[in-house]
């Protein structure tokens, strides 16, 4: 089962403060563990949402709006893709992380859909544009 893992911002990560030379190395130890297990398939930190923009959709009409966003505790700081056995793999794996912020922070594990989660309304169409895509990225479950 494949997940995404989101380190929750903080007021600290959305203003933009870097992580200690300690914490970048506790958490290239830990990417490391991941990598050797087989779990990390992709991760990365992201840059605060004053550099962001949001394009909101409302039929045909889209409005782009500008960071920074409010409600910090609602936004992603960083994230992991994980590929895990069950959500219970994924809880020890995170309770194993290094604390991600200076102060209190959240973690937050979602499980990802797969194609085998359509299969009752995937048409020979819709197989035919999204199992190639699947097939593409080396998924057998596509």
């Amino acid at each position: 089962m494949r997940v995404m893992v989101f380190v929750k911002a903080t007021a600290d990560s959305e203003a933009g403060v870097m992580p200690s030379t300690e914490l970048l190395i506790e958490m290239g130890k830990f990417n490391e563990e991941l990598i050797k297990a087989g779990v990390m398939l992709a991760g990365d930190g992201l840059k605060p949402t004053r550099q962001a923009k949001r394009v909101a959709f409302d039929g045909a009409s889209r409005t782009v709006i500008d960071g920074p966003f409010a409600e910090t505790r609602e936004l992603v700081a960083g994230y992991w893709m994980w590929e895990v056995k069950d959500m219970d793999e994924a809880v020890e794996w995170v309770k194993r992380c290094p604390n991600p912020m200076p102060g209190p922070s959240e973690i937050e594990i979602r499980p990802l859909y797969e194609m085998s989660d359509f299969a009752e309304i995937m048409t020979p169409e819709a197989e035919a544009l999204h199992g190639g895509n699947a097939a593409a990225m080396g998924r057998a479950d596509g």
